[in-house]
């Protein structure tokens, strides 16, 4: 099992000094973090997924009750702690109203806050398993949904090609068999592939093989493969000149291949998709618009969790639901780029799905612009160069 990990939040460097070294001598197999300020803790709480957040409530700025509310937002399911002044019931009271699953005053019982700290973390990773079971369950029933009428078809066009295998004028039917057979072939391995590539990000050990390219190039060879066959009504806007961006260049074709198809499969026959590139400030942005049928505004966040399907939806002739995982892929990949990946749409008026990815630059020319753009670029998966 992973670490435990724990964020303390204080403004007192000696209490910031203390702690950790109480609870990595009472707690086994734990991390603790620790920062001065409200602001920067947030961004590490988006960053990592904590089993537990200790914050003083009095701190210059943003305070520990505005933190409460801010991580409510983010990160709803970290448990938060809050730290008061001895004597101050009230600002207790409003910590439990807020969201806080406990306080402790100061002085702090290390005893108690060892225990507290204990009891919640068993709690959560305990709500997790519960989760992740019921994800494997959900997972399996997928599965083998998607999987019965690919492996269906398969054994019925082998049949089929059996019979006909003998008769002399069997050569358009067995030509249609193994036509049928291929597209059940395929579409069994899209569904392999999207599982492993899950398992892969779901271990850390899906591995980019990040190196210099031209954003404008990905796109149009991609597009030129996709349009083969599939008429006109594709278009492609894209800037005159290169747009350089670090990147897996099959990775970034999987994403944007996994929203024009998207975009097809959700769309009326021959409804135009536009496919925009452009460079803004220090970003790279891949816009994929259609005007299908849309998404409605409170499933918007869910679409990129891994199963979810949006319920009801018909989907064009010849393509398949799938088990619910492009969109989370391609979100996974698109955050470990450093970059990220949005959506809008309303319903029976299209969607717009936006890849936006920092842009390559050269740290020899300038060393500024590579600094902040290497704050993008950290990720936690296994990051290959060639």
């Amino acid at each position: 099992m992973d670490k435990s990990t724990i964020l303390i939040v204080d403004d007192d460097p000696a209490l910031l000094q203390a702690l950790p070294l109480v609870l990595n001598l009472r707690l086994d197999g734990i991390e603790v973090h620790t920062t001065d300020s409200a602001l920067e803790a947030l961004k590490l709480i988006r960053e990592y997924n904590y089993d537990a957040v200790v914050s003083d409530i009095k701190m210059p700025g943003m305070d520990g009750l505005e933190l409460l509310e801010k991580i409510g937002e983010v990160r709803p399911d970290i448990p938060t702690l809050l730290i008061t002044g001895h004597g101050e019931h009230d600002l207790a009271v409003r910590a439990l109203r807020g969201g806080a699953y406990d306080f402790i005053q100061k002085p702090i019982d290390r005893d108690y806050l060892v225990a507290a700290l204990k009891q919640r973390m068993v709690q959560k990773r305990t709500q997790e398993l519960i989760e992740a079971n019921a994800a494997k369950d959900k997972l399996l029933r997928i599965i083998s949904h998607e999987l019965k009428t690919p492996l269906t078809s398969l054994k019925g066009m082998t049949q089929l090609l059996y019979r006909q295998s003998t008769k002399a004028d069997s050569a358009e039917v067995v030509s249609m068999g193994l036509e049928d057979m291929e597209r059940s072939l395929h579409r069994m391995e899209v569904l392999v592939n999207d599982l492993l590539d899950t398992s892969l990000i779901e271990t850390n050990m899906f591995v980019l093989h990040r190196k210099r390219c031209d954003l404008v190039e990905i796109c149009r060879n991609l597009i030129d493969e996709y349009t083969t066959g599939t008429g006109p009504s594709l278009t492609f806007e894209i800037p005159g000149e290169p747009v350089e961006v670090e990147v897996d260049a099959d990775r970034i074709g999987q994403v944007i291949l996994n929203l024009l198809t998207n975009a097809r499969k959700y769309s009326a026959k021959g409804s135009p998709i536009t496919v925009t590139l452009q460079q803004v400030g220090y970003e790279a942005i891949v816009s994929v618009r259609d005007a299908g049928i849309g998404i409605p505004v409170e499933m918007q966040a869910s679409i990129f969790e891994p199963f979810f399907r949006v319920p009801d939806v018909e989907v064009q002739t010849g393509s398949h639901t799938g088990l619910g995982l492009g969109l989370y892929i391609s979100r996974k990949i698109i955050e470990r780029h450093g970059g990220h990946i949005d959506v809008e749409s309303e319903p029976e008026n299209g969607s717009t799905f936006s890849v936006v990815l920092p842009l390559y630059v050269d740290p020899t020319k300038d060393e500024v612009d590579a600094a902040k753009l290497s704050s993008h670029t950290q990720g936690v998966w296994t990051i290959a160069h060639r």
